[in-house]
């Protein structure tokens, strides 16, 4: 499927995602990675900090209101909590959450979990989307949520290196 896998190796998208307990038989998924130089307890805290903003592309997905750019020293992300924040309004409903390891969440009939592999000195940051329904329009929306996805993490990459 276009649109469906952006950073990711053959590896990671064989591997096994919370959401995938969530989500039986998907009737569509895709996969994203990045590597971040920082340490696992570096970019966890900006990972959980999605809930209060998107952290792509600000003047589409969160009514032009900048992300922000420190952190805020949010508690942990709970079952329950909204998942993000899209122009000061609550959206999505995480899941489950592990801090440090995953938060896995459901916005507009979508699951995705965020997984952070330790890798040393780097983590992986993954993401993973699946949706029971959509197979017709699963591929469009694939490639959107790329574009959005793809800034998400480079913000998400910037800020915890440090930039």
């Amino acid at each position: 499927m276009i649109g469906d896998r952006w950073g990711v190796t053959p590896a990671e998208t064989s591997l096994r995602y919370p959401c995938d307990d969530l989500v039986l038989n998907p009737a569509w998924q895709a996969w994203r990675g990045i590597t971040i130089y920082a340490s696992r307890d570096v970019v966890w805290p900006w990972v959980a900090q999605i809930r209060l903003a998107p952290y792509s592309y600000d003047w589409i997905d969160n009514g032009g209101r900048h992300s922000p750019r420190e952190l805020r020293g949010l508690a942990e992300p709970k079952v329950g909590d909204p998942f993000s924040a899209t122009a000061g309004r609550p959206v999505g409903t995480i899941l489950a959450v592990d801090p440090g390891v995953h938060l896995t969440a459901k916005i507009l009939g979508v699951h995705m979990s965020y997984v952070l592999e330790d890798a040393g000195r780097t983590t992986r940051l993954l993401l993973k989307l699946a949706a029971h329904n959509g197979r017709a329009l699963g591929p469009l929306f694939a490639v959107g949520d790329l574009v959005m996805a793809r800034k998400q993490l480079l913000n998400l990459k910037e800020l915890a290196e440090g930039g």
